[in-house]
């Protein structure tokens, strides 16, 4: 395979279209009040005193993690084109959808039920449909993105 054959801008285009769809999907209106109440934790207060450099590091982290996956994806899409060249938007996002549902959500099922501050294993699950909706919404996208754009 070689990976000159990705569109990189395509990957570029998806790994932001997966940073809004998350800024949007942890929203104060959003699903954020009910994620944060189903880890047992309470709404934070703003209260300033995140520095720059923190910012820095959950948001750089966060989009980090959304080029990551979309690269990945992207490797996954031209391997499933050498078998099928005509592979379009349709399969992109089918493809990302079961990256996303084999792959994302499932490996992070147990992590969620025994790291739950609270020990609750309803909150935990409530926390887990939460936060992979996000990704499977996210990678599906992104796979129509990189289907589409050849």
């Amino acid at each position: 395979m070689d990976l000159s054959n990705i569109n990189w801008l395509a990957v570029f285009v998806a790994s932001i279209s997966s940073f809004i769809i998350g800024a949007v999907w942890f929203g104060p209106k959003t699903f954020y009040p009910i994620w944060i109440k189903a880890q047992g934790r309470e709404m934070p207060v703003q209260d300033g005193k995140s520095s720059g450099a923190e910012m820095a590091l959950m948001f750089g982290g966060t989009y980090v993690g959304a080029l990551v996956q979309v690269a990945t994806l992207a490797v996954l899409l031209e391997l499933a084109r050498l078998a099928n060249p005509t592979l379009g938007a349709g399969e992109g996002a089918f493809l990302g959808l079961v990256f996303g549902l084999g792959l994302g959500a499932f490996a992070s099922l147990s992590h969620r039920f025994f790291g739950q501050a609270n020990g609750n294993p309803y909150g935990a699950l409530k926390v887990w449909l939460i936060e992979v909706g996000q990704d499977l919404v996210c990678l599906t996208i992104a796979g129509a993105i990189l289907g589409a754009w050849v």
